[in-house]
This record gives C-alpha cells, sequence and structure tokens, in this order.
C-alpha cells in the first residue's frame, strides 16, 4: 500500500486546481492538510487557461469515460453554488473544421459514443450560439455540443482554499520553488526554498507543467511534453457571445468580468523562448489573434487586449493523465494532465479517496504514473 491508512498529514506541492480540489476533499474527511505554491493561487497553468470543459473529439474511451465524470462533478458543482453561477457556465461549445478539412467523421464518432453532439447549418448554429457571425462557418456546417462549457478556475480556486482553511487546513502561498523530500524510499516531507521543511505522511504534487521535473528531482521518470503557451485576454466588450467556441483560427470563451480570453495552436508555435527561460510573443501574433476572433463574431468589434498569461501548458508525454500513487517511492502521489479544467474536482476527489482508503478508482487504471517507468 502506498499511503499510509487515514494518514495524519497530507502535504500537496501546487496551487492550481488539482492541488486545491485534493486538498479540500482531505480537509472534508478530517485529514490534515497543508498546501504550499510557489507564488500566488492559479499563478500557473489554471490561471491562463482556456478552461473549456469537454470531451469532444477523438480520444481514448477511458479518457473519454474519465472526462465525461468530470464534467458531471462541475454540473453537481453549480447545482450546489448558485451564488458563484457567473464562475461556470454551461451554455454549450461550437467548433467547424478549415479549410480543405471535414468534420463529418469526428461528428459521428462523438455519436457512437453517446456523446451529445449535433451536427447544424450556419443558420442553426447562429440561433443555438448568439453573438456569431454565421458567415464565417464552414460551409458543411458545424458541431454543436451541448452539454459542454467553461469555468473560471481562479474563482473556484479560491473558494475552495477558503474552504481548505476554514476546516483547519493550511495554504501557504509565494513560498518559493519547493521540492520532495524522500528518505528510506518514502517521501516524508516538501522542502522550502527557505530551507524550511513540512513534514508529512503522504505527498501529492500536482505543479501543471513543473511537476515532471519535481518527480525527476526525486528520482521519478514522467514523460512531458508540455509546450510554450499564452492566452490573450481582452477588455470587457459587447457581445452577446456566452458558448466556447473552437474555430480554425482562434479557440474563444468569454471571461467572468465580460472580457474575452483566447488562444490557438498558430499563435502557441510562435512563441519564441529567450536564454534566460522567459517566453517571447510578439505583438503582431497577438493583433493578429484579436483580429481572428472579431471576425468570428457579430458585428466584428474591436478587441482591446488588457493582459497575456503565458507560460508552459501541462500535457504528459503520451497525451494522457497522470493520476496516482508513484510506485518509486511510498508515500508519494501526483496529478498531472493537460484537462486540468475539466477533470479539476474529479481527480482532486479519486486522489483523496485512494489516500485515505486505500481503494483506487478503476477510473484511473489506464492513468497510473508506473506507466513510464514501465516503459509503456
Amino acid at each position: 500500500m502506498n499511503s499510509f491508512s487515514n494518514p495524519g498529514h497530507v502535504a500537496i506541492l501546487g496551487g492550481g486546481i488539482f492541488g486545491v480540489s485534493t486538498a479540500v476533499q482531505l480537509a472534508r474527511r478530517d485529514i490534515r492538510v497543508t498546501l504550499v505554491t510557489d507564488g500566488d493561487l492559479a499563478s500557473g497553468a489554471s490561471g491562463r487557461s482556456l478552461a473549456w470543459l469537454n470531451t469532444a473529439g477523438q480520444r481514448s474511451l477511458p479518457y473519454h469515460a474519465l472526462r465525461l465524470a468530470g464534467i458531471d462533478r462541475w454540473k453537481t458543482w453549480r447545482l450546489n453554488h448558485p451564488e458563484h453561477a457567473e464562475a461556470l457556465h454551461f451554455s454549450g461549445g461550437l467548433t467547424w473544421a478549415g479549410e480543405g478539412e471535414s468534420f463529418r467523421e469526428r461528428h459521428s464518432y462523438e455519436r457512437s459514443l453517446g456523446y451529445d453532439s449535433v451536427w447544424v447549418s450556419a443558420e442553426q448554429a447562429a440561433e443555438l450560439v448568439p453573438g456569431i457571425d454565421p458567415g464565417v462557418i464552414a460551409e458543411e456546417g458545424a458541431i454543436f455540443n451541448p452539454g459542454e462549457g467553461w469555468v473560471d478556475l481562479p474563482t473556484v480556486i479560491g473558494i475552495l482554499a477558503a474552504e481548505v482553511r476554514d476546516r483547519g487546513g493550511r495554504v501557504l502561498e509565494n513560498v518559493g520553488r519547493c521540492s520532495v523530500v524522500t528518505e528510506g524510499g518514502r517521501a516524508t516531507a516538501i522542502a522550502t526554498e527557505d530551507s524550511s521543511r513540512i513534514d508529512a505522511d503522504v505527498v501529492v504534487v500536482a505543479a501543471g507543467p513543473q511537476t515532471p521535473a519535481l518527480l525527476g528531482e526525486a528520482g521519478v521518470g514522467v514523460g512531458d511534453d508540455s509546450p510554450a503557451a499564452f492566452v490573450a485576454v481582452t477588455r470587457p466588450v459587447e457581445s452577446d457571445l456566452q458558448t466556447v467556441l473552437n474555430t480554425p483560427n482562434v479557440a474563444i470563451r468569454r471571461a467572468v468580468d465580460g472580457g474575452l480570453i483566447m488562444d490557438s495552436g498558430w499563435s502557441e508555435e510562435s512563441i519564441r523562448i529567450a536564454q534566460d527561460g522567459s517566453l517571447e510573443i510578439d505583438d503582431a501574433v497577438v493583433a493578429r489573434l484579436l483580429e481572428e476572433a472579431s471576425a468570428v463574431l457579430t458585428g466584428h468589434p474591436t478587441l482591446e487586449l488588457d493582459y497575456i498569461g503565458a507560460g508552459y501548458k501541462p500535457i504528459p508525454g503520451d497525451g494522457e493523465p497522470v493520476v496516482g500513487p508513484v510506485d518509486e517511492l511510498a508515500g508519494l502521489y501526483t496529478a498531472f494532465s493537460h484537462s486540468g479544467a475539466t477533470l479539476g474536482l474529479l481527480v482532486g476527489e479519486l486522489l483523496a479517496n485512494e489516500i485515505v482508503d486505500g481503494v483506487a478508482s478503476p477510473l484511473l487504471d489506464t492513468f497510473r504514473p508506473s506507466r513510464f517507468s514501465r516503459g509503456e
């Protein structure tokens, strides 16, 4: 068994949605918990995410099932927190193919899995998705996924962290770079930048794109394919858009303050990594991204940049989530995945259940860290 049964103290490294959701689940079960993060809560990948809640497209069946369960947890959370409805919307997702491509096969695959996927014409899309210019939709039509949505992760993370504190847990922000302390083949503590030590029966590493490096320092190998990425966030703009858009040149969703959050594959490929490790993004790239977003919106509004959120996007080496106990070191668990928003609440729940009860969910069978040590 990887952990203590009913551990007295769990230390969690990471202030994003995985770390905080795991912390709150443990606190609800009366486990003493300390969460540490190098900066502010949600200052990493969770704070610069499109946070699209979905399981659209073609992916492995176990991953699809996990994401479906993840979406379910968000819908339950929204029902239980009507006072925070502005932070979580289920107004669907709309996507269409680029020139020379077709999404008909994708639509058929989604339907074969029982995923709510509706093929719509441009005119039907305009009726279902206020705020979109139907003239930009592909001639073949588009896919509308009614059950999809988006979440403002910083808002939810703040709510969950407050609950952790209310239940007696500790949330330590801005402690600088941390590391996992190992002794006798077991993870025993988290060491902070100022050389202080947080002893624990169980340690959880959920530090987004920093996770593989932190595990590597402890002698654990996990495949890493995390690319440089950024989102552009606009100032508030008049638009009826509430649905998440995934178009050939830009993905867009509403922000809680009335602005828009957007990213794209082509804009991320333009990022330069400076010698000091910082990410450099051309103003011309950002300007084009804003133009692409304006082009798909009704009335083509002028979009003004508010800020850019840049960093690394957490993606495991094989693209699949990495969740659960680390075989090489007793008492060590991890959560590392690209789909942090969709899986955010669920992963915290499943990890907490396993840490406390020692019972693994079959949902996680194919996503264990051990697959990398086995060379799968």
